[in-house]
C-alpha cells in the first residue's frame, strides 16, 4: 500500500482504519508437554523399537531426536544437520554449528521445485550461524549414529530411508509409535511429549533451571529473550519463597541467613 501511494495510485492506505481482532490465545509453554530425564531418556530407547530391523525407521532418528532434547533445536534445523557442522570429541562437551533449515514449503512454493526449501536459521541474518554447545549424552549418541549409518553424499547425518531429505511425516510417524512403548498407559493419552517439538521445549526448560541467563538460553535456542520470558515465565520454578531466600542470602553476604531452629537460638548454617 505505501507503494501504491508512493506511485501515485493511492491516496491514502484504505486499510488504516481496519480493525483487526486479536487472538486470545497464548503461546506459553504448557507444563504438561514437559519429559524429566526419567522420561526423557526412555523415550529415546523406545524410538530405536519402531520398525523392523532391516529397516531401521527407529533406530536412524534416536539421535535426531536427541538433538531436540538435548540441544533445543527445531526438526527443520536437525534435518539440515551435517557432519561438518559436528563437533565431537571423544570426551566433554560437543559443539553443534547451525548454517540453516530444511522446511518442507511444498513444490510450488520453492524456487528449486522441491518439497523442502533452503533456509538460513530462524530469526536470523542470512549466513550467519548458531553454535549450540552439546553434553556428552549428545555427542555419545551423534557419535554412535555416524559409526553405524554414516551420512548421505552432502554430508547430512539425516536423511530419509533412500538418502533424500527427512519429512515432517517419516519422523511425526515414528515418535507416535514410540510413545506407547515407553510411556504408562495413563500417559499415552495425555499431553506428555506429544509432539517431537515439545522435547525443544523441555530441553530450553532445562537451561533455564540450571540457571542460564536468559539471554544466553535465548541465543542457544534461536529465540529473543522476550520470547523466552514469554513462553516459558509459568514453567520456570521462580517461587516467592525462592526469590527470598536469595535476597537474604546476598544480604548476608553470600552466607546462608540466620534461622530459628529447635533449641531455640538464632544461627547460621554453614
Amino acid at each position: 500500500m505505501e507503494y501504491a501511494i508512493q506511485e501515485g495510485y493511492l491516496d491514502e492506505n484504505p486499510l488504516a482504519g481496519l480493525k483487526r481482532p486479536t487472538s486470545q490465545g497464548s503461546d506459553a509453554v504448557d507444563p504438561r508437554v514437559l519429559v524429566n530425564e526419567v522420561q526423557g531418556r526412555p523415550l529415546l530407547t523406545a524410538v530405536s523399537y519402531v520398525g523392523s530391523v532391516h529397516r531401521n525407521r527407529g533406530r536412524r532418528l534416536v539421535a535426531f531426536f536427541g538433538c531436540i532434547l538435548y540441544a533445543a533445536m527445531r526438526p527443520a534445523e536437525v534435518v539440515g544437520l551435517r557432519l561438518a557442522d559436528c563437533h565431537l570429541p571423544e570426551k566433554g562437551l560437543g559443539t553443534l554449528t547451525l548454517r540453516e533449515t530444511r522446511p518442507i514449503s511444498g513444490k510450488q512454493w520453492t524456487d528449486s521445485g522441491e518439497r523442502h526449501d533452503t533456509r538460513g536459521l530462524k530469526s536470523r541474518e542470512l549466513g550467519t550461524d548458531r553454535p549450540v554447545p552439546i553434553p556428552p549424552v549428545l555427542v555419545a549418541m551423534l557419535r554412535a549414529h555416524l559409526k553405524e549409518f554414516g551420512t548421505v553424499k552432502d554430508g547430512r547425518l539425516f536423511p530419509n530411508e533412500r538418502g533424500g531429505l527427512l519429512g515432517t511425516s517419516s519422523y511425526w510417524r515414528v515418535w507416535q509409535e514410540a510413545r506407547p512403548f515407553a510411556l504408562p498407559p495413563d500417559k499415552v493419552g495425555s499431553p506428555l511429549a506429544r509432539k517431537p517439538y515439545d522435547l525443544r521445549a523441555t530441553c530450553i526448560t532445562n537451561w533455564l533451571r540450571a540457571g542460564l541467563p536468559v539471554a544466553e538460553v535465548a541465543r542457544r535456542a534461536g529465540n529473543s529473550p522476550e520470547v523466552i520470558h514469554r513462553r516459558y515465565a509459568g514453567v520456570v520454578d521462580d517461587s516467592e519463597a525462592e526469590n527470598n531466600k536469595k535476597i537474604e542470602k546476598t544480604k548476608a553476604g553470600g552466607r546462608e541467613p540466620p534461622c530459628e531452629c529447635a533449641d531455640g537460638w538464632p544461627h547460621t548454617h554453614w
